[in-house]
């Protein structure tokens, strides 16, 4: 039902006013909508930005997170690049170093290279001369064969000659003890053979040994296949140590010079034209061959000894040891020694 409209005077002005008021109301509802709307659309806004913002916050500090690490990364890429550098630097150093060395190597071995060059030269001059020294060797071995083969011929022939006129001293004698070959390869005639107890006389039953001496040195130097190696006969007296000295110096001397005259005297004389190689010593007691501290060592040591003394003794000794020695067989290449003459002649009882 349809209310009943009021009366008011002014009924146009109360028609206009009331057209106004709620166009009014309206617009202001209308700005009040918008301002709602703008606020609510400011709120969205600030709540989208608040987020963005945290978001962005987030965003930033995950960035500052990463770009920390990677500036951590990139010190440590230096630190590590530093020290690559000097790892680099000191390879560098090594490398030069080793250069050097072997730069130095090189030359050691250019300068050993020259050496070796000079040994190997050196080593074929030494091959020559060993060649040339086998040559020699053989030469001087075949030498040597020949050189021992005459030697030991004049040993031989020595040792005979001796031996022989021992033998017949002895047949004469009748008393081995009294005559012998010594140690030093000389007769040896003890002193009761030619003498009394401290006399340098002759005894008279001495001549017959003298005699055979004579006889044995008279053909061994008429032979002169054997005379060619002997320098001397010595007739040398010894004594022992009872008395003095001189006494027995003189003593031994007059002893020898008495055996030697009667060897260049007796039996005519026929031993004289040999005596350029006889000669006569006296020792005294200097050269003893047994203890003097008994009567039989001094009995010993009173004795004459007859040396025969070869040329070149001294070259002899070196030769008689080498002789001891084994001497490479080299007979199929020397030639064939010359035999030595065996000692043409014999001892007759004078």
């Amino acid at each position: 039902m349809r209310r009943a409209a009021s009366y008011s005077p002014n009924t146009e002005e109360s028609q206009g006013e009331q057209g106004f008021w709620p166009s009014y109301a309206d617009m202001m509802s209308a700005v009040a909508l918008i301002l709602f709307f703008l606020m609510l659309l400011s709120y969205v806004q600030n709540l989208i930005t608040g987020n963005n913002l945290r978001n962005t916050e987030d965003l930033l500090a995950t960035t500052k997170a990463q770009v920390q690490e990677a500036l951590e990364e990139y010190r440590k890429a230096q630190a590590d690049l530093a020290l690559m550098m000097e790892q680099y630097d000191q390879a560098q150093k090594d490398l030069q170093g080793l250069t050097d060395e072997l730069n130095a190597k090189q030359a050691d071995l250019e300068s050993y290279a020259i050496q070796i060059s000079k040994q190997e030269d050196a080593i074929r001059n030494q091959e020559k001369l060993i060649e040339d020294q086998k040559a020699y060797l053989a030469a001087a071995n075949n030498e040597i064969v020949t050189l021992r083969s005459q030697m030991t011929t004049v040993a031989a022939l020595r040792l005979s000659v001796l031996k022989q006129i021992t033998d017949s001293l002895v047949d004469i004698i009748g008393d081995a003890s009294k005559v012998s070959i010594g140690d030093n390869g000389n007769i040896v005639l003890s002193e009761g053979v030619f003498f009394d107890l401290g006399s340098s006389y002759l005894k008279p039953e001495s001549v017959t040994v003298l005699n055979s001496l004579i006889d044995a040195f008279t053909a061994f130097l008429s032979d002169s296949n054997t005379t060619q190696y002997l320098d001397s006969i010595v007739i040398a007296g010894h004594t022992d140590s009872t008395g003095t000295d001189e006494d027995n110096r003189l003593l031994s001397t007059a002893r020898a010079n008495s055996v030697l005259n009667y060897l260049l005297t007796g039996q005519g004389g026929e031993l004289s034209r040999y005596a350029g190689y006889f000669c006569a010593a006296g020792y005294g007691e200097t050269r003893p061959v047994a203890d003097n501290s008994t009567p039989w060592g001094q009995a010993q040591n009173r004795r004459i000894e007859i040396s025969m003394i070869l040329k070149d003794e001294s070259v002899l000794e070196i030769v008689e040891q080498y002789l001891a020695l084994s001497v490479p067989d080299v007979s199929a290449a020397a030639p064939t020694p010359t035999p030595m003459p065996s000692p043409a002649f014999s001892f007759e009882r004078g």
